[in-house]
């Protein structure tokens, strides 16, 4: 070997002993991935684009599942009600700037709704947009979100996405849940470190909603008049469900003797058709009860803000409150017997309270199965209608028997009328099986939520969707078809918003505001992208079609025609609409 040729070797050789010798790198996107990852966060819930295309590829690569949606808040809708359904954090990812203020609408409605989430957005530079001086989609995303989530924070170096992803995480899930909002900008990902260094710097949450117990004072007091009622009541929301405290909510119940209510989304924490279930005879409890226990549920619109004609006479009930904020006490009428703590908690001491039962007078309770029958008597013959075209009672008594027949399954539910009277109708069996449209009442929530569903518990979805709320979010019907997941969408189609029969007052070419294409065909979309789509007319095909999709577990989509006359202004919260008193419209 000559000289030169033995000098190339050596020199080879130390090139190859200094790689061997490099300390191991890692980077800002492989840190976002670990933190997430070490944290129990497995699903991700996006829509790519700059800056983070490469940081989804890499946590698919690492084993995450990575959900793409076609619109921003469809993607957050759907990582808000994972955490919902879950009590971890759902993780919805985006883009900058438009991408971002898409993903704020749900992360604003999963901070009014107390769902945990985190909205992670990469974003623009510090230096360009401080100085605005016209970054690609600079903006000052921080800033921005901070007024509609319930914290905000901005990660500038690798070495503190450890402690930026556990802050997040923790205060989405403590105390009160609700929405977080997570900066990171471009430069962060790019940003390499010592990988044991990086290792070091991630963080595990440990115990981030730790037992809170109210006082044996605050105990007491609720116990007293409870046991001093002559007609109690309990009305649980959706922080009940979302407590996952079902044994003890259900041992509450019984050994008490209680009548009870479930708000919409607390609907199946105990079975609808359970012997003290106070939901057929709603109008009656909320007017004559005198001692109202309040159970993650709060006194705003939804309940009539615990006054008014709803509620009975002024003053003729006393209420106990179980909320893990103090500050939602006394927000609407005094609250004679706050119990501050988390749900499961609380329940328990007043479960040990009870010990030996509560016994509510018999009349009381005589009363309310008296009117709960007497209008589920009159409920039957509507529900059993096989009228063509279909009214919603009709319709919604179809999907009342898929649900009896399938009680795991989850239901997703939005519109006007569609919400309204399905809430009504369609008995839930299980807890956390219905997802609907929550404190806001917003639309556009079906579609993510019916994906996040599908995703998060792996049982076949019905998704009941009002034409005009189907509009929002139903291009996301490709998203179902591309994931292949079990989910049957029934939109109620009646042509218009309300109703289809609203017309243009002048006469002119232009249709009303408030109708759509009449004999309009969704199935045909689903279709579109390799779905199934069914067009159905009465109920018995109704019943016949989704049935048939629940068990196959296709992505299905049926086009349910429903009667354009059908249907009331705003549905149950006309009140809320005004209209002129100077000028009436015609209808």
């Amino acid at each position: 070997m000559s000289t030169a040729a033995a000098t190339i070797t050596k020199n080879q050789a130390t090139e190859a002993s200094v790689v061997e010798d490099a300390p191991a790198l890692t980077d800002g996107f492989q840190l976002v991935i670990d933190a997430l990852k070490l944290n129990d966060i497995n699903n991700l819930y996006v829509v790519p684009g700059i800056p983070i295309s490469d940081l989804l590829r890499m946590a698919q690569a690492e084993g995450m599942r990575v959900v793409s949606f076609r619109h921003e808040q469809n993607a957050g809708n759907a990582a808000a009600i994972a955490g919902f359904m879950t009590k971890k954090p759902g993780v919805c990812m985006t883009v900058s700037a438009p991408g971002f203020l898409n993903g704020l609408t749900a992360l604003a409605n999963a901070t009014t709704n107390c769902f945990p989430m985190i909205l992670i957005s990469g974003s623009s530079e510090r230096e360009i947009v401080d100085l605005q001086q016209g970054d690609y989609e600079e903006m000052d995303q921080l800033a921005i979100a901070k007024p509609l989530c319930k914290a905000a924070f901005r990660i500038l170096h690798a070495q503190d996405i450890g402690i930026g992803v556990a802050r997040a995480i923790r205060a989405a899930v403590s105390g009160r849940p609700g929405g977080v909002y997570l900066d990171l900008p471009a430069k962060l990902f790019s940003q390499v470190m010592d990988a044991a260094e990086g290792a070091k710097s991630l963080v595990k949450v440990v115990d981030p909603t730790p037992a809170q117990y109210p006082s044996a004072e605050a105990v007491n007091r609720a116990l007293d008049l409870l046991k001093g009622a002559k007609r109690p009541l309990v009305i649980f929301g959706k922080g009940a469900a979302y407590a996952q405290a079902d044994e003890t909510i259900r041992s509450f119940v019984e050994k008490s003797g209680i009548p009870f209510l479930q708000m919409s989304m607390a609907k199946g924490l105990l079975p609808d058709t359970h012997p003290q279930s106070a939901g057929a005879a709603r109008s009656l409890v909320l007017q004559e009860a005198d001692v109202v226990m309040l159970v993650g549920a709060r006194l705003n619109w939804l309940l009539s803000h615990g006054k008014g004609k709803t509620w009975g006479k002024p003053g003729s009930k006393k209420f106990i409150q179980v909320d893990i904020e103090p500050r939602e006490m006394d927000s609407n009428v005094e609250i004679h017997a706050p119990l501050v703590g988390d749900i499961a908690s609380v329940m328990e001491v007043m479960l040990k309270g009870i010990d030996g039962g509560l016994t509510p007078p018999t009349d009381w309770m005589a009363t309310v199965a008296a009117k709960r029958e007497q209008n589920v008597a009159k409920m039957a013959p509507k529900l059993m209608s096989n009228a063509s075209p279909m009214n919603f009672h009709g319709a919604l008594g179809a999907l009342r028997r898929v649900i009896k027949e399938r009680p795991d399954a989850l239901l997703v539910n939005e519109g006007a009328n569609t919400l309204d009277l399905a809430r009504g109708i369609i008995d839930m069996y299980q807890p956390r099986k219905r997802l609907d449209v929550g404190t806001w009442g917003v639309m556009g929530v079906g579609m993510g939520y019916a994906v996040a569903a599908a995703v998060e518990s792996g049982k076949p979805v019905l998704a009941v969707e009002g034409d005009s709320a189907f509009g929002f979010s139903g291009m996301e019907v490709e998203t179902i078809c591309r994931y292949n997941l079990p989910v049957c969408i029934v939109i109620f189609n009646n042509n218009g918003i309300y109703r289809g029969t609203d017309v243009n007052p002048t006469g002119g070419n232009d249709p009303s505001p408030m109708v759509f294409v009449p004999g309009s065909r969704y199935d045909k979309m689903m279709e579109a992208f390799g779905g199934v789509g069914v067009h159905v007319t009465n109920p018995d095909e109704l019943y016949r079609a989704v049935s048939e999709a629940m068990d196959s577990g296709r992505p299905t989509l049926i086009n349910a025609v429903i009667d354009p006359a059908a249907g009331t202004e705003s549905g149950n919260i006309g009140s809320l609409n005004p209209t002129s008193s100077v000028r009436k419209m015609p209808s």
